[in-house]
């Protein structure tokens, strides 16, 4: 016999997670939220200041957003476990012809289930050279709709060669006064009406056969150190201090932070590159790099038990939030790759609560 406490578990945070929760527990399901061991939250935990989700039109930070989007949760009677989840077993059906799920978690813990909401987001691909860690958040970004606002008239470098690198490096038109477009081979793999739109824009410029070798700093003087860290507030990490106090602790840490800020720091200047056919390196000046060579979905664990494309993304029925497991639905950019969005995360987290609250009725 199978013990059932919580008739929905929703796997992974986020804005996707936690407005299933907001939903389910509003509807008096009590869902028990499994939010991931290290950055409960999401990416949204790693960054800044959020000027694009409705409802703060001064801006959120990103850990505050995703602390708001809990509390709220917690409100409504969701309950929340730090930790990662690391396979689901199905369970024979008991007394009908829905199954159960077995969910094991990394510390070993089970829980059963009726219905699953894997929420579960993806990660970011990054290029893994000098520079890219200890810049992010000061001109290195992996989201030009985020942070490009925040480097007007300012020349910029993306990196990628796919559709998302060209519609990224084309919005940023918008804002660089020059953008450079730099690929590792001499095709792209975006379709050519993108390359097109590219080469028919005289603000972009696309450079081929060429890596990215490292990220260059260079350190504001103490008296443009506001300044400076005012224009990065929108970037897409936190620093190293702030993301090691955590993101519910921002608000009690506000002097320390303020104190920190006054510190000089360090911003992109350029980078450094390599051609792959002479092997000539060169320098090129930029004030932002933005990384846009893919995300890969946190769906290892659910591998046997939903179909994915062959990304990785979970597939879902139409317009709905429905796996091909009965009972399991998803939501999140572990099944979007288009939009990527915190607003749009939550509203299929919306949907994904509304779809198992009907298929648990």
């Amino acid at each position: 016999m199978f013990h059932v406490k919580h008739r929905v578990i929703i796997i992974g945070s986020g804005p996707a997670g936690y407005t299933a929760a907001i939903y389910l527990g509003r509807a008096g399901f009590n869902p028990l939220l499994i939010t991931g061991a290290l950055a409960p939250g999401g990416q949204l935990v790693n960054t800044t200041e959020v000027e694009n989700f409705p409802g703060f039109p001064e801006g959120i930070m990103g850990p505050d957003l995703m602390d708001r989007m809990k509390e709220q949760a917690k409100r409504f009677g969701a309950e929340f476990l730090a930790d990662d989840v690391v396979s689901v077993e199905v369970l024979p059906a008991q007394g009908g012809d829905k199954p159960l799920y077995r969910l094991t978690t990394s510390d070993g813990e089970q829980f059963d289930t009726a219905a699953v909401i894997v929420a579960t987001g993806s990660n970011v691909r990054k290029l893994g050279v000098p520079g890219e860690e200890e810049l992010s958040g000061h001109g290195v970004s992996y989201c030009a709709t985020c942070d490009g606002f925040f480097f007007r008239n300012k020349p910029i470098v993306v990196v990628g060669g796919g559709d998302s690198a060209f519609e990224e490096a084309l919005f940023l038109t918008r804002f660089g006064s020059s953008v450079t477009l730099i690929h590792r081979r001499d095709t792209f793999r975006a379709s050519q009406i993108m390359v097109d739109r590219a080469k028919a824009n005289p603000k972009l410029t696309l450079v081929t056969n060429t890596i990215v070798t490292a990220i260059e700093s260079g350190t504001d003087s103490p008296a443009s150190a506001d300044a400076a860290q005012s224009e990065t507030a929108g970037s897409n990490a936190v620093s190293p201090v702030a993301n090691a106090l955590g993101g519910g602790l921002l608000a009690n840490h506000a002097g320390l932070l303020a104190g920190l800020s006054k510190q000089p720091p360090k911003h992109v200047t350029g980078v450094t590159l390599r051609n792959t056919v002479t092997g000539e390196e060169s320098n090129l000046d930029c004030a932002a790099v933005f990384v846009a060579i893919g995300h890969t979905p946190a769906t290892d664990f659910a591998a046997d038990l939903v179909e994915r494309d062959d990304d990785g993304y979970i597939l879902v029925d139409g317009g709905s939030t429905r796996t091909s497991a009965l009972g399991v639905f998803a939501a999140g950019d572990c099944v979007d790759r288009t939009y990527r969005q915190a607003i749009s995360a939550a509203g299929m987290g919306c949907r994904a609560a509304l779809d198992a609250q009907a298929y648990l009725e």
